[in-house]
């Protein structure tokens, strides 16, 4: 596909963020190149392996990738580290990394865009189907992704840490898997959810130590949000009775 038309459909996904300048918020030639790549794949694998229902080119391109990177956007904001070079790139790397994990990544979405946006995290792809997490696999080896591993499991067998951010999107049976997913979060890490309005309460029900901010429409969609939450630090300490007391002493 085009780069040039990949970057006029998902510009409307690109708007400033808060307190962000415009240019921090634009994809490189690099980029494009990387998308337009993954794109022409995913359309030859979706021939042979139900990875997608959209087929059309210019709809992946918003509603897969535009979706995922306005989440990216949300979540890792600023690029300006990466665009000034490799002393500012070694300095961002001396601190600690961020980890995400993609929760049902199926094509990739929306984990290797954020990926492809913010180049600095480490990302795990977990993905029970093995057609799917071969298909994952190959995406990252033909557009050379780094510091990226493909978990071909459940989410529920995932043997790691928790992570700082913890992404779903479109995935089956969500009053089951939110839980899960919530498991994985670290102290105060973010849950990210490309959900529909409708499930929002739903999401907010089931994540009872998190704290939501407002959600975000997603551009060109009537009814697709942007959810995140952040986890609470520690679980609230029972408070002690009585008889738990300590003795004075003697």
């Amino acid at each position: 596909m085009d780069a040039r038309r990949i970057a006029e459909l998902l510009q409307p996904f690109l708007g400033s963020a808060q307190n962000q300048r415009f240019d921090d918020q634009q994809l490189t030639t690099n980029d494009l190149f990387n998308i337009s790549m993954y794109i022409d794949l995913l359309i030859r694998w979706n021939a042979r392996i139900n990875l997608t229902a959209i087929h059309n080119e210019e709809e992946i391109a918003t509603r897969h990738f535009g979706e995922s990177l306005f989440a990216a956007r949300n979540l890792f904001p600023s690029r300006i580290a990466w665009e000034q070079g490799p002393s500012a790139v070694q300095a961002e790397q001396s601190s600690a990394r961020t980890r995400l994990i993609d929760i049902g990544s199926g094509a990739g979405f929306p984990g290797l865009p954020i990926k492809i946006w913010a180049p600095e995290i480490d990302l795990t792809l977990i993905e029970s189907n093995q057609k799917k997490a071969t298909f994952l696999r190959e995406i990252i080896r033909q557009i050379t992704l780094t510091n990226i591993d493909v978990f071909s499991g459940r989410a529920e067998s995932f043997p790691n840490p928790p992570a700082e951010v913890v992404t779903l999107r479109a995935v089956e049976r969500f009053d089951t898997t939110l839980p899960v997913a919530a498991s994985l979060v670290a102290p105060e890490g973010r849950l990210a959810l490309l959900i529909s309005q409708a499930q929002l309460a739903q999401a907010q029900d089931l994540t009872p130590t998190f704290t939501w901010t407002p959600p975000l429409l997603i551009p060109l969609s009537a009814s697709r949000i942007l959810a995140i939450g952040v986890k609470e630090s520690r679980t609230p300490r029972a408070p002690r009775n009585n008889s738990q007391a300590e003795a004075p002493n003697q």
